[in-house]
């Protein structure tokens, strides 16, 4: 069957083509749906209503829920600006302002807010998100600081990691805590305390 669709396009997967715009229609569903129910309060049913499809094309696709959310966290990607590699201080200063901005987004808190909730019951999609989304930007910052540390911008013995997390608690305990948004300059602040620690002396 389908040989004149086949001739066409070259090539096929067994079955009916993919179709990319149902598929990012769907896509975006779920991540909706995510964000205002959160993963127990998904279901196929609702997602094939919301992406205009049939549950059939879901079906095509993923086996299941857990399938496609996995696959739909994996699409959250919000990456950080790429380091210009002039100073450790500018990039730090540059990577936690965009951190500072992505929190500031409700949105964003609530998919985050909302992923973190569902770990224990959904632990394969708390892993999807980590590798994904969260272990890349983290990554990002390492290099930063690794490079300083080599340049001799930075304390040769520092601790990576826990400098790291001392930025990143930063955004975090402001955006979930923080009685009133980051106010311009905080970025700076934070940079410049912490690199008077681990600066080099």
């Amino acid at each position: 069957m389908g040989t004149a669709s086949t001739a066409a396009t070259g090539q096929r997967r067994p079955g009916r083509p993919r179709s990319e715009r149902a598929e990012r229609a769907i896509i975006e569903a779920t991540l909706a749906l995510l964000a205002e129910s959160g993963a127990a309060g998904l279901c196929i049913e609702k997602v094939a209503a919301r992406a205009g499809v049939g549950k059939a094309t879901i079906y095509r696709r993923w086996p299941g829920k857990e399938d496609l959310l996995l696959d739909a966290v994996a699409c959250l990607k919000a990456p950080l600006p790429e380091p210009r590699g002039l100073s450790v201080r500018d990039d730090l200063l540059a990577l936690l302002e965009a951190m500072c901005e992505q929190f500031a987004d409700p949105c964003h808190m609530r998919e985050f807010a909302l992923l973190l909730g569902e770990g224990a019951a959904y632990p394969r999609l708390m892993t999807r998100y980590t590798e994904t989304v969260i272990e890349p930007r983290r990554e990002v910052i390492r290099a930063v600081l690794r490079r300083g540390a080599v340049t001799g911008e930075l304390r040769e013995d520092i601790d990576v990691d826990a400098a790291l997390f001392m930025m990143i608690g930063s955004v975090l305990a402001r955006s979930r805590y923080g009685d009133a948004p980051v106010e311009p300059g905080y970025a700076r602040r934070v940079v410049d305390e912490m690199l008077s620690g681990i600066g080099a002396r």
